[in-house]
């Protein structure tokens, strides 16, 4: 990725080694503990419930040490979401809509979130009760070393993801899975509209990745190949292997690692957000 056209985002809050939250943390018992509970919310548990689940737990938190290449890790995330904000704003503009920018929030161990106390091992995360994104600098570690999935491009994809949330919350696309959910449908129903949400997400990440390269050409050869590791890596099936050894589709609420890819690229290739309505298409 070519950084130096993009501009630092100015809703950027800095809160690493603050600690937050007050409640205690869940106590960790190593690197093993940390990687299940990012592959748990990479296969779609909710947030609020995880993080209430980590509120309830007592015993200290255990935090990563600092990497000397975090300070420069914080630019790329500001100029990645201030990329986001340009594109969106633009976006949201053709639509005769005002873009209301997210923040964004950088915090190690924990931190208080209007979705309940976030744990530092419980990777990124979008939460529509405060429209803030969510994400600890040591996740990134996990994405290229247990994932197989390095490469700045592959960590712009992931912050594009979560800001997609946002633009769901924004047009009141999540609508079909927040009321399936206040009505009781069944688990079976709310997986299928979960996947369907999130690959939307994807797509609208693959429409960034578009919109910002028409602006200046910011991607390099290789740049996209690194989303597309990263989207099959954190695919269902993908991280179920993993898991259990076995791949169980009806549980399934991110979409299959080929979907992923394909939804993404379909936001890249098209550039075109009418495309991308995943909720009513036949084929995912």
């Amino acid at each position: 990725m070519k950084l130096d056209d993009l501009r630092e985002s100015d809703n950027v809050d800095d809160n690493r080694g603050g600690g937050g939250g007050g409640r205690g943390g869940i106590a960790l018992g190593g690197m093993g503990t940390v990687v299940v509970v990012v592959i748990l919310l990479l296969m779609g548990k909710d947030p609020r419930a995880l993080l209430n689940m980590v509120a309830e737990q007592g015993g200290p938190a255990v935090t990563a040490p600092a990497s000397p290449g975090d300070e420069k890790m914080v630019g790329f995330v500001k100029k990645v979401l201030g990329s986001t904000e340009d594109v969106w704003t633009v976006e949201f503009q053709k639509l005769g809509r005002h873009y209301d920018q997210p923040r964004l929030e950088i915090f190690t161990q924990r931190t208080q979130s209007g979705c309940g106390l976030a744990d530092a091992g419980m990777g990124p995360f979008y939460c529509p009760a405060d429209q803030k994104v969510y994400i600890d600098l040591s996740f990134y570690r996990e994405l290229k070393e247990r994932f197989g999935a390095p490469g700045d491009f592959a960590q712009a994809y992931v912050i594009a993801h979560e800001v997609g949330h946002h633009v769901q919350h924004e047009l009141g696309l999540s609508r079909p899975l927040d009321e399936a959910r206040a009505r009781g449908a069944s688990k079976s129903e709310q997986n299928a509209l979960s996947v369907r949400l999130e690959l939307q997400a994807d797509f609208l990440a693959g429409l960034w990745a578009r919109k910002q390269d028409d602006r200046n050409k910011f991607l390099e050869p290789g740049d996209i190949e690194e989303a597309m590791r990263c989207a099959q890596a954190i695919g269902d099936d993908t991280l179920q292997k993993q898991a259990q050894g076995r791949v169980v589709p009806d549980s399934f609420t991110h979409g299959s690692s080929a979907q992923r890819v394909k939804w993404f690229m379909k936001g890249y290739q098209t550039g075109d957000i009418r495309q991308g309505d995943t909720f009513s298409a036949r084929d995912l």
